[in-house]
């Protein structure tokens, strides 16, 4: 709901700030004040087009802010969401600027975002109806949401046909896909192959390069492992002939401890010790000499082994980091293969499953159509009603529901909204009516019978909606739009007495000189401003008593009126 708009600079608009609320929100004033003025600003907020030329004259600039509230405006919420937008004070403040010289402006909520990204959000936030726009209303994408809302029913077939079609949708695209792959399988396969061909031939094993890499490093250094093996043994062995061998020196403790034990057995803990360490030490000399004489440099050896290395190093870099990566690549490559191998086999299957899925759409499209023509028979009806006391009692309307050429994202269905006005006329599309005027009056027709069912957008606009009327007709409009004001909040700029009594909220628009310059003023009006205000439209302006109290009995019959509808 829009809660509040405020202009700065725009065309006679100086400084003009206007609280709304809910309810049937009325602009009056005298012709040229600048009331569709207004209507342009707010136009402005929801991402119409502005030139430099409205920018007041002797001023570099334009702004317009609007505030709404975003109370049940679920899907405003996520797209505001999905935009970055925060969303947690259930407020949107909208803010749009525009220079004579550099850069143009638009704010939601502190954000910087493009004139598209506003205009989605106007579409969620307010319909202007007014005789030079293209009604919201009009549109075929609002033709189906219309009828779609008319009963639950529409909308529960509606998300199983959706449901449905996605099913069937996806289906068709991963088989068209498939097929189309299938045209690059020849030189595909031929690839597929070689490289398994080539990962195949080189017999790897998992794991295989960590003992060809420990093998090259030992036979690589075969030469230093020998020499330390050799000095080892060495140094250990009991040799006479080295003086420093361990074994040597632990064999003659191990004597003198053992002929000591004839006289003292204090040192038998230690006799005990060395007697391990003896036995120990010898085992280990007899591995290290065992090692040294199995050792064996083979030349040939390690370069058979590097050649190995370099095979698998190539088949890493193409297919993976390491021989894992290289064997999981491959049985890509083999599912791959026995995937393309039974390709007919595979394509039959997706067209099987293609069918199922359109069945089950045909059905649900069917379901949809008969819910959809039993939901346009009862608005074609209660629209031709509302018409008919709208002062236009030849009119012809219908929504005309045809079969589709071909299943798409709303269903198997075409909706089309026709009207004729005259007798002998025959109907035609919505969109291609030329009267403004009945334009109006056929949006305000389909409001009062769908606002009710329509929570899409929570504010309306009616600009001078009463062109070309007065009298009964006069009333009836001003009693629909009240009932619309029921469900939506309603800003409406109107000359007839007959719409501004119904007001909620009553507002004055006029403009004067001030320092050479003309300015507009917006005025909320008191009970007792809002009797004259009705007077003068009525009567012109010599308000008169009679004019008076004739604008009294208009406000009392209103309100009257307003209480049976609510």
């Amino acid at each position: 709901m829009l809660k509040s708009l405020t202009v700065w600079n725009f065309a006679l608009l100086e400084h003009v700030q206007i609280e709304f609320d809910a309810g049937l929100n009325i602009l009056t004033g005298e012709t040229g004040a600048g009331k569709s003025i207004l209507i342009d600003a707010l136009g402005a907020i929801l991402g119409q087009r502005i030139s430099a030329d409205a920018i007041r004259t002797g001023c570099d600039w334009l702004r317009v802010e609007a505030v709404f509230s975003l109370e049940a405006q679920e899907e405003l919420r996520d797209f505001l969401q999905s935009q970055a937008i925060d969303t947690s004070e259930d407020t949107l403040i909208v803010t749009r600027q525009v220079a004579r010289v550099g850069r143009n402006m638009v704010l939601v909520n502190g954000c910087h975002v493009t004139l598209g990204v506003l205009k989605q959000i106007g579409l969620m936030l307010v319909d202007i109806h007014g005789q030079n726009q293209n009604l919201a209303l009009l549109k075929e994408a609002s033709q189906y949401d219309l009828l779609d809302r008319e009963n639950p029913s529409i909308g529960q077939a509606l998300a199983a046909y959706r449901k449905a079609y996605a099913t069937w949708t996806e289906r068709k695209q991963a088989y068209a896909k498939r097929e189309m792959d299938a045209r690059e399988y020849a030189q595909r396969v031929d690839m597929l192959r070689w490289q398994n061909q080539e990962i195949e031939d080189a017999q790897l094993k998992p794991g295989e390069e960590e003992a060809l890499e420990e093998e090259i490093r030992k036979l690589s250094h075969a030469e230093k492992i020998a020499g330390y093996v050799k000095e080892s043994y060495d140094l250990l062995d009991s040799d006479a002939r080295n003086s420093l061998a361990v074994l040597s020196a632990l064999s003659k403790i191990k004597k003198n401890l053992e002929d000591m034990s004839r006289y003292d057995t204090s040192l038998a803990n230690a006799q005990k010790i060395i007697d391990e360490a003896f036995v120990s030490l010898q085992e280990a000399a007899y591995e290290i000499r065992d090692y040294g004489e199995d050792m064996e440099f083979r030349p040939e050896r390690l370069d058979q082994l590097e050649r190995r290395m370099d095979t698998i190093d190539k088949l890493c870099k193409k297919y993976g980091a390491t021989l894992k990566d290289v064997l999981a690549y491959q049985q890509q490559v083999q599912e791959e293969l026995s995937s393309i191998e039974n390709y007919d086999d595979e394509m039959e299957k997706r067209r099987q499953a293609i069918r199922a899925a359109e069945k089950e759409l045909r059905a649900c499209a069917e379901r949809l159509s008969a819910l959809r023509r039993q939901g346009a028979a009862v608005l074609t009806e209660e629209i031709t009603r509302q018409l008919k006391s709208l002062g236009m009692p030849n009119a012809v309307f219908a929504i005309d529901i045809a079969a589709a050429d071909q299943f798409g994202p709303r269903g198997a269905d075409v909706v089309q909204m026709t009207f004729s006005a005259n007798p002998g006329e025959a109907p035609k599309p919505l969109a291609k009516v030329a009267s403004g005027g009945e334009l109006s009056r056929i949006a305000l027709a389909i409001k009062a019978v769908s606002a009710s069912r329509d929570h899409s957008v929570p504010s309306m606009v009616f600009d001078e909606i009463d062109t070309g009327i007065g009298g009964r007709t006069a009333q009836m409009v001003a009693e629909r739009i009240a009932l619309v004001a029921r469900y939506k909040q309603v800003l409406c700029i109107t000359h007839l007495p007959q719409i501004a009594s119904m007001a909620d909220v009553h507002l004055y628009i006029a403009k004067h000189a001030q320092d050479g310059h003309t300015v507009t003023e917006v005025a909320r009006l008191t009970e007792a401003q809002e009797v004259n205000e009705i007077a003068r439209m009525a009567s012109g302006s010599d308000v008169s008593a009679a004019s008076l109290d004739n604008a009294r009995e208009m406000l009392a019959h209103a309100h009257s009126r307003k209480k049976q509808l609510r």
